[in-house]
């Protein structure tokens, strides 16, 4: 038990240099007090939640917070570990009736708000849906831990909910895509089905195809804190105060974005053990099984990483969450059709970038769409 503990005070998922609330400004003090309370709130407490749990009852198309032209329906998905599930399609149609469709899936952390996304595929031609699977955004359920998961292939069924869908709406030309955990669970998602996936092409922007750490943490201390994961599944994994990443991304601070911080944490919250177990098994099972993926493979990756905490300018041009070297070198992996593409400057999420970069990052996606038809 003693060394588990100091293995868990270990593992946190931030980079070197991490500061405390302690040390940081008073406007950052106040917006970190400000996200803390609205995780208490909202989030971190499922065990205090004494009302009703039921699956979805509304699962009509409405229209979707986001407007402008996106509508959004729940999907009731069972139930689960910690009880009823949800995940919920949101979907933006493209003029005519082209037969071809994408699906995105969001990384950690996260939920689909880009609204400009949905508008570039369709300007393509291409019909948008995105998904927000169990327990992330709009389906966070008030008596489940964010994020939390047992195995990813549990969001196989909330992949298969879209993807039936979108079927149902008369596409026969599906992309599969996804960005950090959401590229690594539909990479692993083609792997495990082989030629059954039933997508056309997998388009991955910064997987987490591997841990950002050092050989000690990859080699010892995750697999150590995986092991007792499947013990204790909800123990909580601290990741630090860091705000870099989305003092990058929101407008109110060096971004360009806007989106609900309830949803999308300044500062990420502890994780479970089961989560870091479940992204390692499926980060190993994902490897044995590369060779199953029968569909071409892009890999799209910043041309450079960076170690920050604290935001800089740097940040605004450079990986600070995953290794690209790293995405590289196992994305070419991926089947026998992997496209393995460094997009100058971009950040992270490639496709929140700035303006040129992601337009960079949108001309690589649109013209391997086109080349793999």
């Amino acid at each position: 038990m003693a060394l588990v503990a100091a293995l868990l005070m270990v593992v946190s998922f931030v980079a070197p240099g991490s500061v405390s609330a302690a040390k940081l400004s008073d406007s950052q003090l106040a917006a970190f007090e400000d996200s803390v309370q609205l995780i208490v709130q909202r989030e971190l407490a499922p065990q205090d939640y004494k009302g009703p749990r039921s699956a979805a009852t509304d699962t009509l198309w409405h229209k979707d917070i986001l407007g402008e032209g996106y509508e959004a329906r729940t999907v009731n998905e069972g139930t689960a570990f910690d009880g009823p599930v949800v995940s919920t399609i949101v979907r933006r149609k493209a003029p005519g009736h082209s037969g071809r469709a994408v699906l995105y899936v969001h990384g950690f952390n996260d939920y689909f708000f880009q609204t400009e996304m949905g508008k570039k595929f369709n300007a393509e031609g291409i019909n948008f849906y995105a998904v927000d699977l169990r327990r992330y955004g709009r389906s966070l359920r008030p008596w489940q831990y964010p994020f939390n998961v047992r195995d990813a292939e549990e969001y196989f069924v909330d992949i298969d909910s879209a993807l039936n869908q979108i079927r149902r709406d008369g596409n026969t030309e599906i992309t599969l895509a996804g960005h950090s955990t959401g590229g690594l669970t539909t990479a692993l998602y083609v792997a495990m089905r082989g030629a059954r996936c039933g997508v056309v092409r997998l388009v991955t922007d910064s997987p987490f195809l591997e841990w950002n750490f050092s050989s000690l943490y990859r080699h010892l201390l995750i697999p150590s804190v995986g092991a007792w994961g499947a013990l204790s599944p909800d123990t909580k994994i601290d990741q630090g105060h860091c705000d870099a990443y989305s003092h990058s991304l929101l407008k109110q601070y060096h971004g360009e974005w806007e989106y609900d911080t309830a949803w999308k944490m300044i500062y990420s919250p502890p994780v479970t053990a089961s989560w870091i177990r479940s992204i390692s098994r499926a980060q190993s099972r994902l490897m044995k099984n590369a060779s199953h993926i029968t569909v071409p493979v892009l890999v799209m990756h910043s041309s450079r990483g960076l170690h920050e905490c604290g935001w800089t300018e740097a940040c605004q041009s450079a990986d600070i969450v995953l290794d690209p070297q790293m995405i590289a070198s196992r994305g070419v992996k991926l089947g026998k059709q992997a496209e393995v593409v460094a997009i100058d400057s971009g950040i992270h999420d490639l496709i929140l970038s700035e303006l040129p970069v992601r337009e960079q990052a949108y001309r690589v996606i649109f013209d391997f769409i086109e080349r793999t038809r």
